[in-house]
């Protein structure tokens, strides 16, 4: 066989550094995440929907075939962040959280993937970020170290 095929869907979480509330204008979170799915297109890595609230993202995407998903995601941090970084002096102090959390899908999963990532405004009026993060972290058999993860 010649021809090489991937489909790899993953979900990609990542929070705002101390999980400051540096997205709370809606107008400005839907920018930044055009600008997150800009990122992924470039990377050859589409993006299906990119949503979250204002202290973390949700990324879903389709892994390409020439990168590997730490470089991905540290592409999307470090253009999105300068880029944020630029767009007011409010933004001037934003940072990303170091690290991020991925998790592959079945794409069979992917329709309640969508939704759940469009839903996050409603979704976190019940849980906060970080039991999230820590359910799907369980969903996946991923132990976290609390000392580590929060940062």
């Amino acid at each position: 066989m010649s021809q090489s095929l991937a489909q790899i869907y993953v979900h990609i979480v990542f929070s705002t550094k101390d999980r400051f509330g540096f997205l709370k204008d809606v107008a400005f979170r839907e920018q930044v995440h055009a600008y997150l799915a800009g990122i992924c297109k470039n990377q050859d890595c589409p993006a299906l929907i990119v949503g979250g609230v204002a202290d973390h993202v949700h990324i879903l995407c389709r892994l390409g075939k020439v990168i590997d998903v730490s470089s991905l995601i540290r592409e999307i941090k470090r253009d999105s962040s300068g880029w944020i970084k630029n767009q007011s002096k409010s933004q001037s102090g934003f940072y990303w959280q170091g690290g991020y959390g991925a998790f592959s899908i079945s794409p069979s999963h992917v329709p309640a993937l969508e939704r759940y990532i469009q839903n996050q405004e409603e979704h976190h009026k019940r849980e906060t970020f970080q039991d999230e993060f820590r359910r799907i972290c369980a969903k996946y058999s991923l132990a976290i170290d609390e000392r580590y993860v929060w940062d």
